[in-house]
């Protein structure tokens, strides 16, 4: 991991806005790139984003369009309907947005993983990405799960059991080791 931290350097995590609307956003785009490979995700988010003025989705908005337009945009009938369901639910009330960073990792993921189509992975997604938070390991992450075994020479990667008790010593920072493992699948080789 030292190797990895100093070809990389330190960690790069992109700004993303507060509020409500940003908190859709941000849901939204995690949904979008479920179970998609990084350059389609981008692709279907930014048309997704493009359906909206300002580039801002928000629920109203997204329940005023025709699931067509969604779908026009890249989205599966499965991504429509989960991206549906979150703004259904936040216009509702049902899933609240409004505070959610004063709220601890297990209840943002509990209040999350009412939407449809959203587990614990995207909610984790969101707690790094959105919220910040620094001691988050997303052991079902394929992405962390091959990145801990290239950067620790492991063959096979290990499970998420195992890596749940692998990450233990980057606590309080696993959010910042997970990223590293994301690098770590990024480069072709790791200095030895």
């Amino acid at each position: 991991m030292a190797a990895l931290v100093e070809r990389v350097g330190p960690p790069r995590l992109r700004r993303v806005g507060r509020g409500p609307d940003a908190r859709f956003g941000a849901l939204a785009r995690s949904i979008l790139f479920q179970q998609l490979a990084g350059r389609a995700a981008t692709a279907i988010h930014g048309r997704f984003v493009a359906l909206f003025p300002d580039a801002t989705p928000t629920p109203a908005a997204v329940l005023a369009l025709p699931e067509a337009a969604l779908r026009g945009a890249g989205l599966s009938g499965a991504k429509a309907a989960s991206i549906r369901d979150l703004a259904a639910q936040v216009a509702s009330g049902d899933v609240r947005l409004e505070g959610i960073a004063r709220r601890d990792d297990e209840t943002v993921i509990t209040e999350l993983i009412k939407v449809r189509g959203t587990g614990r992975w995207t909610a984790e997604m969101f707690l790094i990405f959105n919220l910040r938070r620094l001691d988050v390991w997303p052991v079902d992450d394929y992405g962390v799960r091959k990145g801990y075994a290239r950067a620790y020479g492991l063959d096979p990667m290990p499970t998420p059991r195992e890596l749940a008790s692998l990450g233990e010593r980057f606590r309080p920072y696993r959010s910042v080791a997970a990223w590293y493992c994301w690098r770590a699948v990024e480069e072709l080789v790791l200095p030895g």
